[in-house]
């Protein structure tokens, strides 16, 4: 996987159903943040790890650039948190033009209320052809908390 780190301004669930793309090859990764522990690797393929965390609380945000247009018709997002409630929001949007202008596909906010709360999972069908970037912004906790944005899944085919 090639990626690198940008500035911030610019396992529950088994995803075996869908030919997921191989975005290590098909694309390049742009983090703000990146915990050594939890690579964004490990939240692009199936059964590789924990998922992606990041180093820094606050807002983040991820962007895969892909290497030739993608047309995609579904992507799986699975957020995890057992440890403390907090409400997170994000925003996924893509580009069909190297990332000039960009279509918000969702922005969500979720609860989580460990222990029993702890899960979202968002399957979405979409119609994106000719995707070039993907971006994922996470507030891990709108009301201001140091929370770390994390995605255990992102998942697309």
């Amino acid at each position: 996987m090639r990626k690198r780190l940008i500035t911030q301004d610019i396992q529950d669930t088994s995803p075996v159903e869908k030919n997921w793309l191989d975005l290590e090859n098909l694309a390049r990764a742009e983090l703000t943040s990146e915990d050594a522990a939890h690579p964004i690797e490990s939240a692009l393929k199936p059964n590789t790890g924990p998922g992606w965390r990041a180093a820094e609380p606050g807002e983040q945000t991820v962007r895969l650039l892909f290497d030739t247009p993608a047309q995609v018709k579904h992507i799986r997002l699975v957020f995890h948190e057992d440890e403390q409630a907090r409400t997170h929001e994000f925003v996924l949007r893509w580009s069909p033009d190297g990332g000039k202008s960009f279509q918000e596909i969702v922005r969500q906010q979720y609860n989580f209320s460990p222990p029993d709360t702890t899960h979202e999972l968002e399957d979405l069908a979409v119609e994106l052809d000719g995707l070039t970037v993907l971006e994922l912004r996470i507030i891990p906790d709108i009301s201001g908390g140091r929370a770390h944005a994390s995605v255990a899944q992102l998942y697309i085919a």
